[in-house]
């Protein structure tokens, strides 16, 4: 059979390509090497980044895989923002646009150098789903290897992640503890290298690209500090030369049945409420169409499996320990709702990957007779506050907070609820509403930790809701509802709350309304005059006159 073309023949073959090959000369490469496929690997490591200080040595082990597999790689960088740095500041707003940039960064590299194939070795919340949309763009043969999460922190041989560090702020605030106890847990619960230990947004999208087919098993679960994590780069890099050979192109592995399985997935798991802005971004970019009715509809099939931080005991140690991803889709796949023939990057089918996976522990996974919640940890809430959609962390939620009705207290910013919040002006009851954090408001759609875990915190989580048209960290937990679409600053109803008006948020009946009369409502509406924040950064200003809504994964439209 006679074999197929390499894409990067267009560089390295013919005499007219003698220039080129005289530049890759340059980089100490061989001629034999111009026959084989060239293999990109695109690496975020940064310094900055506390998920990606071993990106280095995966990389490295990725080459060897590449080169053991007959390939040639070719490393280059790209940017990456670590969210909880970012958190709180200005600095936040670059963070989800910075999705973008790493998407077109890498679309760019490898369509310049027409690359024939491409590692994406990554970790954490934006980097993850920049990357697999340069993927579903390229329509290459591509994987995704992460560095990795985080092993959990202890204190009092109590395991804590990042977010007991963002809660403890509020207990130290409300008096709760003491700064010696404060800087203890800021001292232990970030131990080592690797994304944050719970199943905050870059471990759910981590988990996320395993369900799609698009990175091997244990991906999202095996720990950054573990030898295994090592030989899933190797073997990634074996995997991405076989790809090639057999062009298994990306957009082979992200249909809509992937897709459509990954979201049962993360109902099984209780993601990030991120998913929910990133699936829709990945898919888009492949070419698929994935909507907020979907995980409305898959959520009522699938029951809440997984009970991990920031809502439960449990770390991705533990998941990993348990059987990882793969033991939770065995699970679901009993239900209907997984499609075990679709191909993933390892030259299997999916079925193939789960069928000998462990069997649950009842514990860190729940059997379907006994899970932690009968539906999925993610719900769609809609309403006259949010007649585009809405989402939230039902998994995370206290049952008595599953339906409340409560008094405004409106922000225009996330920087004034937290100063109210710290200063002890939220009281039992409240419905917090930040407004202006969308996409386009922020802009950027600022992740906000902050408040949320200083609500916890204070102990005001079974008792406080809040509201917003911006987002959440993975961290997030409580009664906190997000990505409230139309956002107000595209003229959205929740930029007609006033002071004191009362908001129902009914998680159960998946319903978000502001409870005053149709006539007053749509008055108020009439009149509404939307405001633009002008930032000053000639990027993020261009980024919100681009921006779609977070119903559609706040991607860019042209």
């Amino acid at each position: 059979m006679k074999e197929k073309k390499l894409r990067s023949s267009v560089v390295t073959q013919g005499v007219e390509r003698a220039p080129h090959r005289s530049l890759l000369y340059a980089l100490g490469w061989s001629k034999d090497m111009f026959r084989k496929p060239i293999i990109g690997i695109a690496n975020s490591f940064t310094e900055l980044i506390p998920g990606h200080i071993n990106l280095r040595e995966i990389a490295e082990r990725v080459k060897e895989g590449i080169s053991s597999a007959g390939g040639v790689p070719a490393e280059f960088g790209t940017i990456g923002i670590c969210d909880g740095l970012a958190m709180g500041h200005f600095g936040m707003k670059f963070s989800l646009p910075s999705r973008e940039l790493i998407a077109d960064s890498v679309e760019v590299v490898a369509r310049a150098n027409a690359l024939d194939g491409i590692v994406l070795v990554t970790n954490c919340d934006k980097i993850d789903p920049g990357m697999m949309m340069a993927a579903g763009r390229l329509d290459i043969p591509a994987i995704i290897i992460s560095g990795g999460p985080m092993l959990s922190g202890k204190v009092n041989d109590k395991n804590i992640g990042l977010d007991a560090v963002f809660e403890a702020v509020g207990e130290y605030t409300a008096g709760k503890i003491d700064k010696e106890r404060l800087e203890q847990i800021e001292c232990s619960a970030c131990p080592g290298a690797g994304s944050c230990s719970g199943l905050f947004t870059a471990n759910s999208m981590n988990c996320m690209a395993e369900a799609l087919g698009i990175a091997l098993p244990g991906n999202g679960t095996v720990p950054a500090v573990f030898g295994e994590r090592l030989q899933l780069a190797e073997k990634a890099g074996q995997k991405i030369v076989e790809a090639v050979r057999s062009d298994l192109t990306a957009r082979k592995i992200l249909t809509r049945e992937a897709f459509l399985n990954a979201v049962a997935v993360d109902m099984a798991l209780g993601g990030s409420t991120n998913t929910a802005l990133h699936l829709p971004a990945i898919a888009a970019s492949a070419g698929v169409s994935l909507t907020l009715e979907d995980f409305d509809r898959i959520s009522a099939k699938v029951p809440h499996l997984c009970s991990l931080a920031p809502s439960g005991p449990y770390f991705m140690e533990h998941l990993n320990s348990a059987g990882g991803v793969m033991a939770v889709i065995n699970q679901i796949d009993k239900l209907g709702v997984i499609n075990g023939d679709v191909p993933t990057i390892s030259g299997k089918k999916l079925r193939d990957s789960f069928k000998d996976s462990p069997k649950p522990d009842g514990k860190i996974i729940a059997t379907l007779e006994k899970p932690y919640h009968s539906e999925g940890g993610l719900a769609v809430l809609k309403g006259n506050l949010a007649p585009g959609g809405s989402i939230v962390k039902k998994g995370a939620v206290d049952p008595s907070m599953l339906v409340h009705t409560g008094p405004a207290r409106v922000f225009e910013s996330e920087e004034e609820a937290q100063e109210a919040i710290l200063s002890g002006k939220i009281k039992a009851g409240d419905v917090v509403v930040i407004r202006y954090e969308g996409p386009k408001g922020g802009p950027g759609m600022r992740e906000m930790l902050s408040p949320t875990a200083s609500i916890a915190g204070m102990g005001l989580d079974k008792d406080v809701a809040l509201i917003t048209d911006g987002r959440f960290s993975g961290a997030t937990r409580g009664s906190s509802i997000g990505h409230i679409t139309p956002e107000a600053a595209s003229g959205g109803p929740i930029g007609i709350i006033k002071e004191g008006d009362r908001i129902k948020v009914d998680i159960t009946g998946k319903r978000l309304d502001l409870l005053i009369p149709e006539d007053e409502f749509k008055e108020r509406m009439k009149n509404f005059k939307p405001k633009l924040n002008k930032t000053g950064s000639p990027f993020l200003d261009t980024y919100a006159q681009n921006v779609s809504s977070a119903a559609k994964g706040a991607i860019r439209e042209i």
